[in-house]
């Protein structure tokens, strides 16, 4: 190996390390010897690796001196000589540093995982409830476009029918379309009344009463059941759940067709 490709494959810097096998070390520790500029070069690295490391290094918790003291104490105060390794000492400190280094990052990008998980939940749900406010949106305009379109059809018929001295406030509003036979009811004025009642609306017919359906309570727009040939529209009082007859006597309001 020539001097440029050992300073460019990084070589040094395994060795450093301690990555290169035993006959490989052998050879460049002999280069080192030969060659003075690569030494040099060499040592450079040597003494960079042994900056990054103390200035990456963490300073450890008294318990750890504390605990190291204790235990030299309990030894037999045997002294066992250590052969000082300048090399061996910053491959530790690099080794050290490089751990921590990692510990941090892992810590910090996980921590920058959490926090974009949770962030990407939020947005996620706050799609979902939009997307939800949308659709209901798009089906309460549809609903409202078909009732004013069917409202304001020319043969469309608008009739009120208002509340007798049973229930003198009631008031409601029914468009009739005997061209397309259909009934809707605007039932928002009819006076509250308890929650085991229910209002009803029919037909008269030749003097019978037909169900035309139960005026739901929600007061919004209802499409009632078209009955041909009726002569009046009616409102009554009934159970909750509807009758099959009219209550007379709880009729509250009237209209002739």
């Amino acid at each position: 190996m020539d001097r440029n490709s050992i300073k460019h494959t990084g070589i040094l810097e395994q060795y450093l390390l301690g990555e290169l096998s035993k006959d490989q070390q052998l050879e460049i520790e002999k280069i080192l010897i030969e060659d003075n500029e690569l030494r040099e070069y060499y040592n450079d690295i040597e003494r960079n690796f042994e900056k990054i490391a103390f200035e990456n290094a963490i300073t450890p918790p008294d318990t750890v001196k504390t605990r190291l003291l204790n235990k030299i104490d309990r030894t037999d105060k045997q002294v066992i000589p250590i052969q000082k390794s300048n090399t061996s000492s910053v491959l530790l400190a690099v080794a050290a540093s490089i751990s921590i280094f990692f510990m941090i990052s892992s810590g910090w990008l996980y921590t920058q995982w959490q926090d974009s998980k949770n962030s990407m939940t939020i947005i996620e749900k706050e799609t979902q409830n939009l997307n939800e406010r949308i659709v209901t949106l798009e089906k309460n305009l549809n609903e409202t476009n078909k009732w004013y379109n069917a409202i304001n059809n020319p043969n469309t018929v608008k009739l009120i029918l208002k509340g007798n001295q049973i229930s003198p406030s009631s008031r409601a509003i029914t468009y009739v379309n005997h061209e397309e036979k259909t009934v809707i009811l605007n039932p928002k004025s009819l006076t509250k009344i308890d929650d085991d009642q229910t209002y009803q609306m029919w037909a008269d017919v030749d003097g019978e009463m037909i169900n035309m359906g139960i005026i739901s309570s929600d007061n919004k727009m209802i499409a009632m059941k078209y009955i041909d040939n009726a002569t009046s529209i009616n409102i009554t009082i009934e159970p909750k759940g509807g009758s099959d007859h009219p209550t007379v006597e709880k009729l509250i309001a009237n209209v002739l067709l």
